[in-house]
């Protein structure tokens, strides 16, 4: 785990806003990645709630998070709901009915993609 991002003096949404800039153009990760990563298995609600939040902001690209099967849960967030579907297209991810298509193909995995070796 990078040290820097699972600060304990920073908040849990600052974590997870952290670690969401991390993820690169045309890959995506779920809300339960990102908790497990945190050591908060438990809180991918709260990577939602984080996500809802990041809209406040600019540079976080919380368009790149979805459920763990790859569906767009956070689409309604975005203005218009269609924006999340058109931000990952324009990054090369296929998306249909609201699904990722070839999620395992494009999923960025925090435990592995950031662990130090």
């Amino acid at each position: 785990m990078i040290s820097s991002i699972n600060d304990k003096n920073k908040d849990f949404f600052q974590n997870v806003f952290e670690v969401v800039k991390l993820i690169p153009e045309g890959r995506v990760t779920s809300y339960g990645a990102i908790a497990k990563y945190l050591g908060s298995a438990r809180s991918s609600r709260m990577v939602g709630w984080a996500m809802n939040k990041a809209h406040d902001f600019t540079g976080i690209p919380a368009h790149r998070v979805v459920n763990r099967n790859g569906l767009l849960t956070g689409k309604m967030h975005f203005v218009p709901p269609s924006r999340m579907q058109e931000l990952l297209e324009k990054e090369g991810v296929l998306v249909k009915d609201d699904q990722i298509q070839n999620f395992s193909k494009v999923v960025w995995d925090p435990m592995l993609e950031l662990r130090l070796d």
